[in-house]
């Protein structure tokens, strides 16, 4: 785990000393905050070169997450695609069901060590509110979290186990009450009080340190699956393929292979119901540089530089603005930024299960349909691996009762791949 936390620091030398990814991120925050940053940063660098903490990390990620997580070859989901052969990294076999968990049990040891009570933080679709109450429950603080009242009740089912958990779940109610609107309450409960609590935050954004030690934690993602794909194969994935929405899994698996050239990264933002409406959080494809949660990137935007309201069908990507990383990935033209509609990420959603047998977040799902797409476009023998980042029980009874398999007719000019249409809709 040494190795995978270093790994990333040690070959790019970002962020900057102030937490800088080229012209993003930063830490645009209250003076006040300014030596509580400070102070996390100050712990985090300790405890990264510490080996008993990283040794009891370590333990807990083989003993109590599972890892490491598996990689699957998806063969009958490839043959009916066509193209180029499909491979997951399985995220969602971690406990508590996503990738998650990977920089939540960091991040409370963090807490921990900082003698801290209790760690805040927001939630969307509540994968990262159920792996923090989860941590927080094994290493003994107390913890709220702060949800949209859309998203309470759209993800009922991890409503219900963060307060089994023990957690306090905040409900938010004012603006469009989903991600961003929860973020900027937690922001402000850790305003209140930034001595004995931190916040947690559940992607690879907000102020320095943040950005840097979530990615850090999400690392082994990326470690893991190039050991276990060159084991597998012989070779290296042609593709890597991962939703967006804040991007911590991306940054996860993204961060081990920046350096192989011949590893072409795609990065699968939310097209909501279209790119020419309203509805959609693709803030890399439509959006541009502002401040938000106190750092510099991208982001969605109104003519004064307010967030837009944004939408997506999967609630963790809900979100107008994006980590810095990924916004100097795109400068750099390291990562190629696209995006999957609703549709098809149900139609992602529902292909997974019936052809693997692997009920996919509807995150997850926005990977899987671009991975789909692209695969038609590449020879029978290239690679793609695609980051599965959640599993879908969260999501179920919300697909089912608004987007029922019956509802979806073939689409020939959207989809381009009949068989694999007709397969999964039983006809």
């Amino acid at each position: 785990m040494q190795n995978a936390i270093t790994k990333e620091i040690d070959t790019t030398n970002l962020p900057d000393r102030n937490g800088n990814f080229g012209e993003f991120g930063g830490a645009f925050i209250p003076p006040h905050l300014q030596q509580v940053m400070h102070d996390v940063n100050k712990a985090y660098e300790e405890i990264v070169k510490d080996p008993v903490f990283l040794e009891e990390l370590s333990d807990l990620q083989i003993h109590y997450v599972g890892r490491p997580s598996p990689v699957y070859y998806a063969k009958r989901l490839s043959e009916s695609v066509g193209g180029a052969q499909i491979y997951l990294k399985r995220e969602d076999l971690n406990h508590t069901g996503s990738h998650k968990i990977n920089h939540c049990i960091g991040e409370v040891l963090l807490a921990k060590k900082m003698g801290k009570k209790k760690v805040i933080a927001e939630t969307g679709a509540g994968q990262h509110g159920v792996a923090l109450a989860t941590a927080a429950a094994l290493l003994g603080l107390e913890c709220d979290i702060y949800m949209g009242s859309v998203d309470i009740k759209k993800e009922a089912p991890n409503v219900s186990r963060m307060k089994i958990l023990g957690a306090k779940v905040i409900e938010v109610t004012r603006g469009t009450k989903t991600l961003k609107d929860a973020v900027d309450a937690a922001f402000e409960a850790y305003l209140e009080d930034p001595i004995t609590q931190i916040y947690c935050i559940g992607s690879v954004v907000g102020p320095h340190p943040f950005p840097m030690m979530v990615r850090d934690f999400q690392s082994i993602v990326g470690v893991e699956a190039k050991k276990q794909f060159k084991a597998m194969t012989g070779d290296l994935p042609d593709a890597i393929v991962a939703c967006v929405g804040g991007g911590s899994n991306a940054m996860g698996i993204f961060s081990a292979f920046l350096f192989d050239k011949d590893v072409d990264l795609y990065g699968v933002e939310p097209a909501g119901k279209g790119l020419d409406t309203p509805d959609n959080a693709a803030t890399l494809t439509l959006g541009k540089v502002g401040i938000l949660h106190g750092f510099k990137s991208y982001l969605l935007q109104d003519e004064s530089g307010e967030p837009l309201p944004v939408y997506s069908i999967a609630s963790g990507l809900d979100y107008p603005g994006v980590g810095p990383q990924h916004s100097y990935l795109k400068t750099i033209g390291r990562v190629n930024y696209q995006s999957a509609t609703d549709r098809e990420a149900v139609e992602a959603f529902y292909g997974l299960s019936r052809m693997e047998g692997i009920i996919p977040a509807l995150e997850s799902a926005h990977a899987v349909a671009y991975a789909i797409e692209l695969a038609q476009t590449m020879p029978k023998d290239s690679k793609i691996l695609v980051n599965l980042s959640g599993r879908g029980d969260k999501d179920i009874d919300y697909v089912m009762e608004h987007y029922p398999l019956v509802d979806y007719e073939p689409q020939e000019q959207e989809t381009g791949f009949d068989e694999f249409l007709t397969h999964i809709r039983g006809k």
